[in-house]
């Protein structure tokens, strides 16, 4: 199933597998990754080239020779271009010009080495930016379902560590392994060039470390999934608890929290430790003084049996000598593409997950009236547990209608279904008679604006909160859309005004100014459909009045959807509609809902008046609904 909303990019990853997503990566950046190779052989040539060359010199200086040419030849260094025509002649000669081979090549080698080292980290670089934007537009796409069941603080695990972990796997991960690789293979080509027997002892090393490798592999992977796991586990309850840190503090648990979160961490460090343990009996190290003790044992038999010189013998325990660096490196290389693989998979789980919506691109995408329909509606957020029953119930276009009932009856649930932030289970709902299943998702939810009674607001200017649904908003737009909400006053009053910059979530400012800042936002937007879920119920009642007014001018000409327990604000509704545990139990006008509906009465029940308009009543009002 298609995301509910998908960001676009250029990425067509191949999601399958941990592995083949990450060649896929790979594969986008294939340029740095020749280069990767290219250096990582290079380098390993260069340096198998340093031991054939001093193996040389030293049969050279073992060569006997006349002193008297020796000490003659110390001349020859004033005419270099004489002596390099004939430097078997001169032994120093000889010397120098190997010495000048070893100089020339390895200052070769520096300069590829840096070409390797830059494309590598590059290489990285941009995988991680890759998967990270694939990521975040995965995470845009989920459905509230998938949110609301998927811990925070484990999701940002994933984002900012695992994502971290793939960059790592490359570089100096793969680095390592490719350059080691090189290692590994450059013995196996030099070695028989200086005798044919003296593959033996490289060819049994290489096949035994490939093996001790393979079996790493395997007994390190679990491990560091389990590794990732618990960070995730533990990133999540941090998250939790710095989110609902006045709770804690409130309830003075804070010693509990701290205990729980120590539990956490011993968790991660115990799988660490269980990573480290395994690694500690790595036999690859033991391999390699093995293979430089029967090296050394091999090439001096052949020595004694004539079959070669001095100087390859000490050439060929050279190339004995580079297994060290892919002994050394890829103890920690192979833990870090561990890592990274069990990192892959965590990020894939996100990636693959199967959302409950489809943002339908191609469906209807025409401007919207207002005509909303609800034909026997049912709904649960849990498989098994129903929240709405057989919801039924039409709004005209340009109606304000008016939810009421006792906390837990459905209002909210209701107006989350229009929008279709979750799918009704049962039933249909209609907008300008078209099922909001065939409806373009971008195209229906820009055309209703929400404004909840938890108010959400971005750590950004007041003026970027206002203008978060129109990018295009002016400033006299957006003043003009806090004036009718009543938030011109006050935010005039910050020093820094609409610029101000409010803490996260708006926790710098109080309940009611945070209200009026959603309301704002909602006008700046200037939707066909407006939804008010009890959204001034934190604003005192000389602010309300202004606010009302202000909503009852917005409401002309759209239709409205008011969830408020304010007699006020339910009277001049169009349209009442009254819930019960999920049902609808009556509908209508508020004269005919007194006379005809007990449940409604019961909510005014406290009421001197049922037509009372003093403020006093309305706070009552607000106790009897939610008894």
């Amino acid at each position: 199933m298609s995301s509910e909303f998908v960001v676009r990019s250029p990425y067509n990853s191949d999601t399958s597998t941990p592995l083949r997503y990450i060649l896929s990566h790979v594969r986008r950046h294939w340029f740095y990754a020749v280069l990767l190779i290219f250096g990582a052989f290079s380098n390993a040539a260069l340096a198998a080239a340093v031991p054939y060359f001093v193996g040389l010199a030293y049969t050279e200086l073992l060569r006997p020779h006349n002193p008297r040419d020796t000490f003659l030849s110390l001349v020859t260094w004033e005419r270099p271009l004489r002596a390099l025509e004939n430097p078997g002649d001169n032994p120093l000669n000889y010397i120098a010009l190997m010495a000048l081979a070893v100089v020339v090549s390895q200052g070769l080698r520096a300069v590829l080495q840096l070409v390797r080292n830059f494309s590598s980290e590059t290489f990285a670089q941009r995988i991680e930016r890759d998967v990270r934007d694939e990521l975040y537009a995965s995470l845009l796409g989920k459905s509230m379902t998938f949110h609301d069941m998927q811990p925070v603080g484990d999701i940002m695990a994933r984002v900012t560590n695992d994502v971290r972990e793939m960059n790592l796997m490359m570089n100096p991960g793969m680095n390592l392994i490719i350059g080691s690789g090189m290692f590994l293979i450059v013995p196996l080509v030099a070695a028989p060039l200086i005798h044919p027997q003296l593959i033996l002892v490289p060819l049994m090393f290489v096949l035994c470390h490939v093996v001790v490798q393979y079996r790493l592999v395997l007994a390190v992977h679990p491990i560091a999934e389990a590794v990732r796991a618990s960070f995730g586990h533990m990133n999540s309850r941090l998250a939790e608890a710095l989110e609902g840190i006045q709770v804690v503090r409130g309830a003075a648990q804070e010693q509990q929290e701290a205990a729980y979160f120590t539990r956490l961490a011993d968790t991660v460090r115990d799988h660490a430790i269980r990573q480290g343990n395994i690694e500690a009996r790595y036999i690859s190290f033991f391999l390699l003084g093995l293979a430089t003790a029967l090296g050394f044992l091999h090439a001096g038999l052949l020595f004694y049996a004539g079959d070669i010189t001095s100087g390859e013998v000490v050439a060929f325990m050279g190339q004995i000598a580079l297994f060290g660096f892919p002994t050394f490196t890829s103890l920690f290389s192979l833990s870090r593409v561990a890592s990274g693989v069990a990192s892959a998979g965590r990020i894939l789980a996100i990636i693959n997950a199967r959302t409950d919506l489809d943002q339908n691109p191609r469906g209807y995408a025409g401007t919207l009236k207002g005509a909303i329909t609800f034909e026997q509606v049912n709904f649960g957020y849990v498989p098994g547990k129903p929240v709405l029953h057989d919801i039924s119930f039409t709004v005209q276009p340009g109606q304000t209608v008016a939810i009421v009932g006792q906390t837990g009856a459905g209002k909210t649930t209701i107006t989350k279904l229009m929008n279709r932030t979750y799918d009704a289970t049962g039933g249909r709902i209609l907008v300008d008679g078209v099922d909001v299943r065939d409806w373009s998702l971008a195209a229906l939810r820009s055309q209703i604006s929400v404004i909840e009674q938890d108010i959400f607001l971005f750590s950004r200017s007041i003026a970027a909160n206002i203008a978060f649904g129109d990018a295009a908003a002016s400033r006299e737009d957006i003043e003009a859309a806090a004036k009718k909400a009543q938030a011109h006053e006050f935010i005039s009053g910050f020093p820094e005004g609409y610029e101000t910059v409010v803490g996260q979530r708006g926790v710098t400012l109080s309940g009611g100014q945070r209200q009026r800042l959603a309301i704002a936002r909602a006008f700046q937007m200037d939707p066909p459909v407006l939804i008010l879920d009890d959204s001034t119920s934190a604003i005192d009642s000389a602010t309300e009045d202004k606010i009302q007014k202000a909503i009852w001018a917005a409401s002309r000409g759209r239709t409205t959807l008011l969830i408020t327990h304010r007699l006020s604000q339910i009277r001049w509704a169009d349209h009442i509609i009254v819930l019960k545990q999920g049902r609808v139990v009556a509908q209508g006008k508020h004269e005919d809902l007194l006379e005809a509906s007990p449940v409604y009465r019961r909510i005014f029940a406290r009421y001197d008046s049922p037509f009372a308009t003093k403020e006093r009543p309305a706070v009552q009002a607000v106790s009897s609904a939610q008894s």
